[in-house]
């Protein structure tokens, strides 16, 4: 462990001595010195180097312990070792990547088992003749349904740039089909939907473009009052296509607001109901930003809600396909 204390502290050691020599030469050449003893200085030097270099010693030794039995330069040494210790954890993240992977192929499988069943149960539901207990059995079907979709796409997010295709989208056509899948829970809450985007179409991912829009349409459903009322339009702002999904519901605080994007995070009103997850916006939220999509929240605690969804004039991924 000296010798590698030695090889590490090697230039330094060098330097001294030379400056030792060059106050040797000095005191040779110079008469005023002569009467002072050459022996005197040295030893004075010597142990106040000596006394230096055993402090750094004791400084250091604790920390050079594990690297004595290696050779070369210090500095050397401990570079070979982080090396080492950066290969080995990089095989361990890549093994974590690895299990990582391999859990979330096992959850989509069971997420697309469960929709099985789903299936079957809403094709069940259809041969049922239309009572106040079937309305009940499809809102807590659509509930589940949704649940499980946000698992799904909770669980695909990880992988979005390799599960995307940016083509045009008619807006209309995407919003058409959510309100579909919603229209039981509109029917149960009668909730009225009135749509104006007939000619928005729109560069994006249609799967990925409707997952976000049921989050937020499935949201405003459930804050709104019986008999409320949702509105959907379009415009074009500094060249740029603007969704607006405004709602009439119970709103949400002022405190709060700047947190909904937040994973998790039910806020005040979430808390008082049993079925907010704190979820959908989050993960609309990821999902728009790999689009290129903004989404803004404006909203007034028992007023309503506005979720504005601002498409990008052209991501960088249709500036490499020339779109």
């Amino acid at each position: 462990m000296i010798r590698l204390f030695i090889r590490q502290y090697i230039s330094v050691m060098l330097f001294i001595i030379l400056l030792q020599l060059l106050l040797n030469l000095i005191l040779f050449l110079d008469r005023g010195f002569h009467d002072v003893s050459l022996l005197y200085l040295n030893i004075i030097w010597f142990t106040l180097v000596a006394g230096y270099f055993c402090l750094c010693y004791m400084k250091d030794r604790k920390l050079m312990k594990p690297y004595a039995k290696f050779k070369g330069n210090y500095y050397d040494v401990i570079h070979e070792d982080y090396k080492e210790q950066l290969a080995d954890k990089n095989a361990k993240i890549q093994e974590q990547k690895q299990i990582v992977l391999e859990r979330q192929d096992e959850l989509l499988a069971w997420v697309h088992e469960m929709k099985s069943p789903l299936t079957a149960m809403q094709l069940l539901m259809e041969k049922v003749e239309k009572s106040v207990v079937k309305e009940r059995i499809e809102n807590e079907w659509l509930r589940l349904y949704l649940l499980l979709d946000q698992q799904l796409h909770a669980t695909r997010l990880m992988t979005i740039e390799l599960d995307n295709r940016i083509e045009k989208v008619k807006v209309k056509d995407i919003l058409i089909q959510e309100i579909k899948a919603l229209r039981s829970w509109c029917f149960e809450k009668k909730i009225a939907i009135d749509v104006e985007a007939d000619d928005l179409t729109v560069q994006s991912d249609a799967k990925w473009l409707g997952f976000i829009v049921r989050q937020i349409l499935s949201n405003a459903v459930k804050y709104s009052d019986v008999g409320g009322e949702i509105r959907i339009s379009s415009q074009i702002v500094n060249e740029q296509a603007v969704l607006i999904i405004q709602d009439d519901g119970i709103g949400i605080k002022r405190e709060d607001l700047p947190r909904v994007f937040r994973k998790s995070y039910t806020g005040t009103i979430g808390r008082e109901t049993s079925s907010a997850t704190g979820m959908g916006l989050y993960l609309a939220k990821h999902a728009a930003q790999s689009l290129h999509i903004i989404l803004e929240i404006e909203s007034t605690e028992g007023v309503g809600t506005s979720v504005k969804i601002t498409f990008p004039k052209m991501n960088d991924y249709q500036k490499t396909l020339g779109m």
